[in-house]
């Protein structure tokens, strides 16, 4: 039997109705009416979405403990390190986010709403990116060949993945976040597509992703600002999915459940890290690190493996390097970033 979630459907069933639990009473409870999230509501919220991460982690570990302790820490090590992955390069994410909502000038109490709704958007994008990924890896493993006496089978998609990765991490090492502020986001695809199916009004409505106006139906500006923010997770996608590919690409379960914990938090690291992105310059740094790590990882796994354990423990000291440097030495604060905290 595959000796992964998918052995276990239970552990499935729990991670399905916690998402959908927390989703309900974030939305329908929490947060019914617009209001800008505050510092102290965003650190609380991050605290609930990684503590839940973690305590689904350890389940998994128990869960697989019924097999064995090495089975067990490798689930538990794929889980962590998807996630950290996953976790880090959103931080990246999160700058074009403020950028989106600095440019279309989004009032702050209704940023909740269009990052929910987006994130809504990603999960389903996610499921069909990691499960057809996974499918595509498995249909395209070369035939066997035998390289000093070592029986040798390379995987044409995790490699080129891995090439990919290695050119995008370095790419990102000298990329200018500053050339991102120029941009003129209402050309984006996202918001051309809104402006080509629906007539769109000049102002904001409160909340609302639709308006009548002198008895016609038209979308709002946020609907423009949701359709850009659900584009910018498709393109930041094609970095991270294939980076987590290096995990575990025989078990789409944990790459989607390590996914969707982190990107489920990412509102919440939105509005905590939006006054305090300064402070994070050195990270895009040990992100570029992480991503070349990973894209040699699946480049020379065919020849030799570097195990889910290890790679957890350079992920994670590579991140906890990058932000002590950020810490130490701040870059400067963007006034219009500390507008949209």
């Amino acid at each position: 039997m595959h000796q992964g979630l998918l052995s276990h459907p239970g552990l499935i069933a729990v991670f399905a109705v916690v998402v959908v639990l927390m989703l309900v009473l974030d939305l329908g409870v929490f947060n019914r009416k617009s209001h800008a999230v505050s510092n102290k509501e965003a650190l609380w919220w991050s605290v609930v979405w990684i503590s839940l991460a973690m305590i689904f982690s350890g389940v998994i570990y128990w869960v697989f403990k019924a097999d064995s302790d090495a089975l067990a820490l490798e689930k538990f090590s794929q889980f962590q390190s998807a996630y950290w992955i996953e976790k880090a390069l959103s931080v990246d994410n999160l700058f074009v986010f403020i950028l989106v909502f600095s440019y279309f000038n989004v009032p702050k109490e209704v940023h909740h709403k269009v990052l929910f709704w987006g994130i809504l958007g990603a999960l389903a994008f996610r499921a069909v990116f990691i499960f057809a990924g996974v499918g595509l890896v498995n249909l395209t493993y070369l035939p066997a060949i035998e390289i000093a006496g070592h029986s040798v089978r390379i995987n044409v998609v995790l490699t080129i993945f891995g090439v990919f990765l290695i050119v995008a991490g370095i790419k990102s090492w000298f990329a200018d976040h500053e050339s991102d502020e120029e941009k003129d986001f209402s050309s984006n695809p996202g918001a051309r597509l809104i402006y080509r199916f629906f007539k769109v009004s000049r102002g904001y409505d409160g909340d609302k992703f639709f308006t009548v106006q002198n008895g016609i139906k038209m979308a709002t500006p946020l609907l423009v600002v949701l359709g850009v923010i659900e584009f910018t997770d498709l393109i930041f996608a094609v970095d991270s999915i294939p980076a987590i590919f290096a995990i575990a690409p025989d078990d789409p379960f944990i790459l989607y459940t390590s996914n969707i914990f982190a990107i489920l938090g990412l509102r919440a690291l939105y509005f905590l890290l939006a006054n305090f992105i300064h402070m994070f310059s050195k990270l895009k740094y040990g992100l570029a690190v992480i991503l070349t790590f990973i894209g040699v990882k699946m480049v020379i796994g065919p020849f030799y493996h570097i195990s889910s354990p290890v790679s957890l423990a350079v992920v994670g000291g590579v991140l906890l390097f990058s932000v002590i440097l950020s810490l130490l030495f701040p870059g400067k604060k963007s006034p219009e970033h500390a507008d949209q905290a």
